[in-house]
């Protein structure tokens, strides 16, 4: 069994009350902090005695993130934690895409989805069934899925891609024609990307969208530049074009907490145009950062809770995937690593 540290209210307290995104369930008093150590150290516990890894990503509560997660990051990083893992057990608090690729790359573990509500609009917005239906439609495309997307979805697709990967994928398939899917606003931004740098492809779209991301426009960005000199604006590649084009940087959560935290030491504020986690996680760790702007949650992932992930570690169920499924999502998933690394 492996050797626990457990946590105090007080060690959570410091660790938690520099979070200051404006919303009150991303903010932590003593009290708060009080209540839920008891929860953090018996998962700490079990997390020991059935050798389990947590993956969470930054979107999720940063009580679970700062007091009981072995990785967080975004969707790329987190699928090759679960890759190259050797614990037996793999708990997931993100959305049920997510369990289901640490799944795919580890079929013979046990991976739990602790989320009662882990859909994902972008991942509900398209069946394999739509996908076959396409691929009919459209036999000489290359279809790329995003991994915001079921197993099934990635079985019945080429090859996958996160956000910190896509345009670089894109660019380098051989294919000249590619049906990207599900995501419209990413599939148009990899339209602008690929005529920037003259790249002739045909790229056709689903029309999916992050319920989260398509909230952000330009006029909010306009009035906030106009509110605070030499503004930085940090886009996510699921955004509007037109938010996009006005913004000084694009990438995937952790590319752009990366951003954020190499260049704290300047004087320009930040606009991060994602879901607030990254926020959070930036006042954590890159305390030299102004941060500016609202907060937008996504419900999918704050549906994560730290008695459910207690929860599945007392009665562990892992996710089951059909093997032919399982098998093909495997192959796309595959692919995209040989193309990424």
């Amino acid at each position: 069994m492996k050797t626990v540290s457990l946590v105090t209210a007080d060690d959570l307290y410091q660790k938690l009350k520099a979070i200051a995104v404006d919303n009150p369930i991303c903010t932590y008093s003593f009290e708060r902090c009080e209540q839920i150590t008891p929860i953090i150290n018996e998962i700490l516990e079990l997390k020991a005695e059935k050798n389990a890894l947590i993956l969470a990503h930054t979107y999720i509560h940063p009580d679970i993130i700062y007091g009981v997660a072995d990785n967080v990051g975004d969707s790329y990083s987190l699928a090759k934690k679960a890759r190259d893992t050797q614990c037996n057990l793999i708990v997931f608090p993100s959305v049920r895409f997510m369990a289901e690729t640490a799944k795919i790359m580890n079929p013979e573990k046990v991976v739990i989805d602790p989320n009662p509500n882990g859909g994902c609009s972008l991942a509900d917005s398209i069946s394999e069934d739509d996908v076959h239906l396409l691929r009919k439609k459209y036999p000489d495309h290359t279809f790329v899925c995003y991994i915001n997307t079921t197993a099934a979805v990635k079985a019945a697709s080429d090859i996958c891609v996160t956000s910190s990967n896509v345009y670089r994928i894109i660019e380098a398939l051989p294919s000249k024609k590619i049906y990207f899917l599900p995501d419209k606003l990413m599939g148009e931004n990899i339209k602008y990307q690929l005529h920037l740098k003259g790249i002739d492809k045909e790229i056709l779209t689903y029309p999916g969208r992050c319920y989260v991301h398509e909230q952000f426009d330009v006029e909010a960005i306009d009035l906030l530049r106009a509110q605070h000199e030499g503004l930085h604006v940090l886009a996510h590649p699921e955004c509007k074009n037109e938010v996009i084009k006005n913004a000084d940087f694009v990438g995937s959560t952790s590319e752009m907490h990366s951003y954020v935290t190499a260049h704290q030491d300047q004087e320009n504020p930040f606009l991060l145009l994602s879901e607030c986690g990254v926020a959070s996680r930036l006042s954590i760790e890159a305390p030299k950062a102004r941060l500016v702007g609202g907060c937008m949650l996504c419900k999918y992932m704050r549906s994560n809770s730290l008695n459910e992930i207690l929860k599945a570690l007392k009665n562990p169920i892992g996710i089951e995937i059909d093997d032919e499924i399982l098998t093909k999502a495997r192959t796309c998933i595959n692919r995209m690593f040989q193309y990424a690394e």
